[in-house]
């Protein structure tokens, strides 16, 4: 979901515990569509200001949380090799921007009436 600027609602934002110690999120999903869209876990890091170390550890990470892979890594070729995302990594990713959308949804008149709350507050 977007970031709330100073004019727009209160947004919410989403995290689901898939078990006592991990969740995902909206950085994990993000990067998860990075590298849909880079073919690279390096490049897909590097686009959002992360080393590949970092990514890599967030994709193990969503790999064992998960039980299945979401990103598979892709060997050879003059160029390198890359990474995809597995149907379960497709399917992951649409799921909890439908999640999002729908709880987003849900919760737009009480983040509106928050807004009005806050703006009431500020004039007195």
């Amino acid at each position: 979901m977007p970031k709330a600027s100073a004019r727009s609602l209160p947004s919410l934002s989403l995290r689901i515990d898939l078990d006592a110690e991990g969740r995902i999120g909206p950085g994990k999903i993000q990067l998860l569509e990075n590298i849909h869209a880079c073919g690279s876990i390096s490049a897909a890091g590097r686009a959002m200001d992360m080393s590949y170390k970092r990514a890599w550890d967030l994709v193990d990470e969503i790999n064992h949380l998960c039980r299945h892979a979401a990103v598979e890594r892709q060997t050879g070729g003059r160029n390198g090799g890359g990474a995809i995302l597995t149907p379960f990594g497709m399917s992951l990713v649409a799921r909890y921007r439908k999640i999002e959308r729908d709880a987003a949804s849900a919760v737009r008149k009480e983040l509106a009436a928050l807004q009005t709350d806050i703006a009431r507050t500020r004039k007195t």
